[in-house]
Parts: structure tokens; sequence; C-alpha cells
């Protein structure tokens, strides 16, 4: 299957909903299955520009994807229900530095918030916070003991287990219609970009040092 059929041709609807939702894409981005037939000298050059370009195209909807999910995820009202959900008695940012811990802990104070792009100071009062409510402990860290990191606590780990079950009463529903293979691949391949992209960030800071 080739790129141009992958991407540029989504499949086909039929009902009341047929072709709803693909204009603003159709506006803003030109077919990618549009095929070029360059002549003569220019059409192996024309070939490698048609796949920049394509590429590029791709590159810039995957990126306006992220965005989009990104907006959802915080949406004030989500984190609401999800607290209500879990019945925990915490404020947002306080559920989003906890969130953060269980996924990259044992973490610094200063690697947590350049992971979220917050503040150092505002961080180090939320990890002290979740410290007070016992959902959290600092201890000095294996490589460095001069460092204090960050990791949940029992009870830490009981309301991050019950957020995930209430994010999971919320998303799955919208995937209904997905088939188990779609989900497996969209899995698959958000973890490798996720991957790629790490690994990418970091070594662009390895050369700016």
């Amino acid at each position: 299957m080739s790129l141009a059929d992958g991407v540029g041709r989504p499949r086909a609807e039929s009902g009341p909903r047929a072709g709803q939702g693909r204009a603003r894409d159709d506006r803003r981005y030109p077919p990618l299955d549009t095929v070029v037939r360059p002549q003569g000298r220019q059409r192996h050059r024309v070939a490698i520009m048609t796949s920049r370009h394509r590429r590029a195209l791709i590159g810039r909807r995957i990126h306006e994807s992220i965005l989009d999910l990104i907006a959802v995820l915080n949406l004030p009202q989500r984190d609401e229900t999800l607290i209500a959900e879990t019945g925990v008695d915490l404020d947002r940012a306080l559920l989003q530095v906890l969130v953060a811990i269980r996924r990259f802990g044992p973490i610094g104070v200063v690697e947590l918030a350049e992971r979220g792009g917050r503040d150092h100071t505002t961080v180090s009062r939320q990890v002290a916070k979740l410290a007070e409510l016992g959902l959290v402990e600092r201890r000095p860290s294996a490589i460095d003991r001069r460092v204090k990191e960050a990791v949940l606590t029992e009870a830490g780990r009981r309301v991050t287990e019950a957020l995930d079950a209430a994010r999971e009463r919320m998303f799955l529903p919208a995937l209904t219609e997905w088939s188990d293979r779609d989900l497996l691949e969209l899995d698959r391949l958000l973890r490798r970009l996720a991957d790629d992209l790490t690994t990418a960030a970091t070594l662009a800071e390895r050369k700016e040092d």
C-alpha cells in the first residue's frame, strides 16, 4: 500500500453524515493522492519534492491532531469529572502532578517541573502538599543522595488506580466503533512516536551541551 493509499484516500462514508467532518482538511490541504507526472530530467527531482511536500503536510496534520488531543485532555471539566468519579479531594493541579509522579517516578522536582513545563518552585510546593496528604513520599536518589525524588505511597497508588478506572469509563465509550486491530495499531504507533520524539529531544540536548 502506498502512502497515498494509506493517508490521502480516506474510507468512503455513507448515510446522512457522509462528507461531513472532512471539509476542514480539504480546504486547508491539497489532496495527498494527487499524482504528479513530470517529464524528462525533471522526473526524479519533482518526485523527491513531492514526497517531501507530502511528508510535510502529514507532519502538520499529526501536529494539529496532537494539539487537539492536548486541548481535550486539559479541559477543566474533564479533570473535575475524574475527581468526582474517584471521590478524591484534590484540586486539578495536584491531580496532574500526582499522575506525573506515577508515570515518571521516582523523579526529582526539577525534572518533574521540566516535564510539565512548570515553575520549579510551584511544583516543589505541590509535591510537598501531596506528601502532607500521604500520597507521595520523598527519598534520596539512588544516583545522587543530595537529590530528593518523589514516589507514590500505597495510598497514592490507590488514588491513581481509581483515576485509571474512572478514565477508562470516560474514554472507552468514544472508541466503541474502533476495532481491536485499530486500537492496537494506534497504541503501537503512538508509543513509537513518543519514543522517537523523546530520542530526538535527547540528542538535541546533547548537541547543545
